[in-house]
């Protein structure tokens, strides 16, 4: 791996809207009728965030990592997976800068969540929560994500060197 001094990546995720799960998003449990359909908890921020800081070191995708074909993935909580990117991040010299990410849902409001959100993605990646920022938008009621039928995330990080 070359050793810049700054690297950035971005990630997205989305994932359906399905009766019978829990719905979580950054790592906090968010009440609403139904939860997000995956292999693991389905959180698309962290999903997104895992994705950003694999592509900031030119590194395989959260599919590829973690894939859905394992049994051991299966409803895993993702911020043990955001966890497990960290110390690959570590193990390359690197720390992250900052976070700057989305989440676009028609429903639940997000804003009273994302103080912990913050807090919760703050001390999984050992960073301070001013260094993350958590957006919500909707998609004014357009396509799946606007007509309630999935939630999306993307990210965007910067990754800077301590070697």
């Amino acid at each position: 791996m070359t050793n810049n001094k700054f690297r950035v990546g971005i990630g997205y995720d989305i994932h359906r809207l399905a009766e019978g799960r829990e719905l979580i998003i950054g790592g906090v449990r968010i009440t609403h009728e139904k939860g997000l359909l995956g292999h693991s908890d389905a959180d698309v921020l962290v999903h997104a965030i895992i994705d950003a800081l694999l592509g900031a070191l030119a590194l395989d995708d959260i599919g590829t990592l973690f894939p859905d074909t394992n049994p051991k993935y299966k409803d895993i909580d993702s911020t043990i997976l955001l966890k497990n990117v960290y110390e690959i991040i570590k193990k390359e010299g690197y720390e992250i800068g900052n976070i700057d990410s989305n989440i676009i849902a028609q429903s639940p409001k997000m804003m009273p969540y994302i103080p912990k959100m913050k807090e919760t993605l703050a001390n999984v990646l050992q960073i301070i929560p001013s260094n993350i920022s958590i957006k919500a938008k909707t998609k004014e009621e357009l396509d799946a994500v606007g007509e309630n039928k999935a939630i999306e995330a993307n990210a965007i990080v910067m990754l800077v060197n301590i070697q």
